[in-house]
């Protein structure tokens, strides 16, 4: 399988006060990004910060329509984010080994980095309902058209890979100029991803999507 380069459509950052990006979420017109102690809002068009929530934010972020859902430790706290208010906690299923987080299908998937695992577990609870095994690292996590996509990062290398959900096998490969901390689809042709302690977010084009049609970023 030939590991082609991640095209990159545009990149964000670095931001004041958020030294670190940990995780990415796209709540269909800003993207949020945890910065620790933080989560910022971004206009993806002016690449302006909008908003902020104080709340424990150390891996990654998922947003289901409603509510914000943001890893601080080993619990995953799910967030008011017209208030900013922690409305509901649940475990994270890594005991703190957790990283990427996304929503689908009415679940959370939570990446687990050194077990090279993702979890789908129940919001309400944190059951795990099934596990995947990747062969790689997972940092970010982001299902999109019934695609299941992660990143890693191993040293200063970084990847996106598109994986079948049942083996973990890897199905497409896109290699990016550095480590990836978080992933979030746009839903149609974007994917954004966190750089880590760069403070910086890119845009990267998702292939196989008919870029004929709008995008978040742009064409």
């Amino acid at each position: 399988m030939k590991r082609a380069a991640a095209e990159i459509l545009r990149e964000y950052g670095p931001f004041p006060d958020a030294e670190r990006i940990n995780g990415v979420t796209y709540d269909g017109k800003k993207v949020w990004f945890a910065t620790g102690d933080k989560l910022k809002a971004l206009d993806p068009e002016s690449g302006a910060i909008v908003r902020s929530i104080d709340v424990a934010s150390d891996a990654g972020t998922a947003f289901d329509g409603e509510h914000l859902y943001q890893i601080g430790e080993d619990r995953i706290h799910k967030v008011d984010p017209s208030t900013g208010k922690v409305v509901a906690t649940i475990p994270a299923p890594g005991n703190g080994g957790d990283s990427g987080l996304t929503w689908a299908e009415g679940s959370l998937w939570v990446g687990e980095y050194r077990a090279h695992k993702i979890h789908q577990i129940d919001p309400e609870t944190g059951k795990v309902i099934r596990t995947i095994e990747s062969k790689r690292v997972v940092t970010g996590v982001t299902w999109v058209d019934g695609e299941l996509w992660h990143a890693t990062w191993e040293g200063d290398e970084g990847d996106l890979l598109r994986i079948d959900p049942q083996t973990g096998d890897v199905l497409q490969e896109l290699a990016m100029p550095s480590g990836v901390s978080g992933l979030e689809s746009d839903g149609r042709g974007c994917f954004f991803c966190g750089g880590g302690s760069s403070g910086k977010i890119k845009a990267v084009r998702r292939p196989g999507y008919n870029h004929d049609k709008d995008t978040t970023v742009g064409k």
